[in-house]
């Protein structure tokens, strides 16, 4: 029996480091979800899957954070912030998953905050971040 599925071996995350995040789309559904007021209305299957989305893209921006944190020296001050925050986001991220608004509103505002700490870090060094 022949397998349709490949496995890749990328301990060094170098793939996930050249693939592009959609942004766009990141930012068009955080505002949506934030700007949810109650229950939005959905099937929980949808809010599962939002919160999934939401949960991919902030390990994904998590990793371009740490990425960019790294090629700072050590005592900078950017990267000890970018630290706390990677921190925060690792304890945020180790919570199990709920499909509820609640549960996608805050991986949503997880979202915003690592992308405002990596525009944070273009300023500083924009080699260490990967282009929008």
């Amino acid at each position: 029996m022949s397998s349709t599925h490949l496995v890749l071996h990328d301990p060094e995350g170098r793939l996930e480091a050249e693939l592009p995040l959609d942004r766009e789309l990141h930012k068009c559904l955080v505002k949506a979800v934030l700007g949810w007021t109650g229950n939005p209305g959905l099937p929980p299957a949808d809010l599962e899957q939002i919160v999934l989305l939401l949960t991919g893209a902030a390990r994904a921006v998590a990793a371009d954070v740490r990425r960019a944190a790294e090629l700072l020296p050590e005592d900078h001050a950017a990267r000890a912030l970018a630290d706390v925050v990677l921190e925060e986001a690792d304890r945020r991220l180790s919570v199990p998953l709920e499909g509820t608004a609640r549960c996608a509103q805050g991986r949503a505002r997880l979202v915003r905050a690592l992308y405002e700490r990596l525009d944070r870090l273009a300023g500083i060094a924009p080699q260490a971040v990967p282009a929008p």
